[in-house]
């Protein structure tokens, strides 16, 4: 193969492509349909939090201990089994992965005990810990020099999934009862063969591919204090965005129920609009950050949409759909861009980075959402809102970010 001549720090674009072989889009097509089953089941939890809510009677605090049972779990075990990972590659660990969302999901149609319910998060968190790193690194091997496509391509999927997953409630779950999340988790059998034939692609190119793929992405050499502090701003980006997102979905429909007496379904629809308006958003903030760097996506999506998150608390019920809609447009461009970011902050460790950042967004999600309904038990659900409006000014840390060239592959 050919030779490129190395040019600063990295090879020319189209020579790193053509070094691992040029995007491999029906990899991270397969890989980003997995994403949409495996958030589809996992989002489904938030989603039947109203019908646990009236049957188990339960606290908004105890709801909000739910939830931070399943993102917990997945929080801590996603940069382990990422870090495991890029010592020693387990392509078989994706199909694997799903058996864990399966049992989640068949526990929680059965559970009537709050203990229950707690332990079938607890399964669907372990599901995600798998699922996650794997599937990014994936999509950095499957990429060709285009990551930021690649991570939002894979990512949408995910978001997608999440917005699936109040719908399928609203027309499946609200009308059959609980024990319909037992169909829901077949869907983890329709995953795992996916996977497996992704498993074996991963097997047989894909660790090449990423080995040789390291030569088309950005290095920069910074020093250990300055990519240290680099990686610290993209952990407090993160929190500002998930502990906001774990507002809505995890008490949005109480909110809209609450203030504008909502029926539980046309919440759940609301619901679906904004979890679609993420999706939207995710698929546009990795190609513009390939395109106009990372760094500006990033400045906009978070900071961007602080003037939105202040007007909604005072709202009515014409405008909170709307501004909710852009709300999740403009925040959901950040992740793909924070993430291939911090991969190019710390070259080598893609499982690591990986595992790192999403297993810190569940983490925040779980830790705010618990945090939140101890806030809504003690004030009201309209002050979450209120509270939670402030935090896209966070994003003024951004500036401190490090610059890495162009910041483009």
């Amino acid at each position: 193969m050919k030779e490129t001549r190395i040019d600063r720090v990295g090879i020319d674009k189209a020579g790193a492509q053509l070094a691992v072989g040029g995007t491999a889009f029906g990899v991270i097509v397969a890989i980003s349909f997995c994403h949409l089953l495996n958030d589809m089941m996992q989002s489904l939890l938030p989603a039947i939090y109203p019908g646990l809510k009236s049957e188990l009677h339960l606290s908004f605090g105890q709801i909000g201990m739910v939830t931070l049972v399943y993102q917990i779990t997945a929080s801590i075990l996603q940069p382990m089994i990422g870090l495991y990972a890029d010592k020693r590659p387990t392509p078989m660990a994706l199909p694997g992965g799903t058996l864990f969302s399966l049992a989640g999901l068949t526990v929680l149609s059965i559970a009537h005990s709050y203990g229950l319910v707690l332990v079938g998060a607890a399964l669907l968190g372990v599901g995600s810990s798998v699922f996650h790193p794997e599937s990014s690194r994936v999509a950095r091997m499957a990429a060709g020099g285009r990551h930021g496509l690649a991570q939002s391509l894979f990512q949408v999927g995910g978001n997608a999934g999440q917005a699936l997953g109040p719908l399928a409630a609203a027309l499946v779950v609200v009308r059959w009862g609980q024990s319909s999340l037992a169909f829901f988790a077949l869907l983890a059998l329709l995953s795992g063969a996916v996977l497996w034939n992704v498993a074996n692609w991963y097997r047989h190119h894909g660790l090449s591919r990423l080995q040789v793929g390291g030569a088309g992405a950005l290095h920069v050499e910074l020093p250990r204090g300055q990519a240290a502090r680099g990686i610290a701003i993209l952990l407090a980006l993160i929190f500002s965005k998930y502990v906001y997102l774990a507002s809505l979905t995890s008490y949005y429909t109480f909110y809209l129920i609450q203030r504008f007496d909502l029926s539980v379904q046309n919440a759940q629809l609301h619901l679906f609009a904004f979890l679609a308006a993420v999706a939207v958003g995710t698929v546009a903030g990795g190609p513009l950050g390939d395109r106009f760097g990372r760094k500006y996506v990033i400045w906009f999506s978070i900071l961007g949409a602080l003037p939105f998150t202040l007007a909604l608390p005072y709202a009515g019920l014409f405008w909170s759909g709307p501004l909710t809609v852009v709300i999740g447009l403009i925040l959901a461009s950040a992740f793909p861009a924070i993430v291939v970011f911090a991969q190019e902050l710390v070259p080598g460790k893609v499982g690591m980075i990986s595992g790192l950042f999403f297993g810190f967004s569940f983490g925040m999600g779980g830790l705010g959402a618990a945090g939140l309904g101890w806030l809504a038990d003690h004030s009201s659900i309209e002050m979450v809102f209120r509270v939670c409006a402030f935090l896209p000014a966070i994003g003024l840390l951004t500036a401190f970010l490090p610059n890495l060239g162009r910041e483009r592959n």
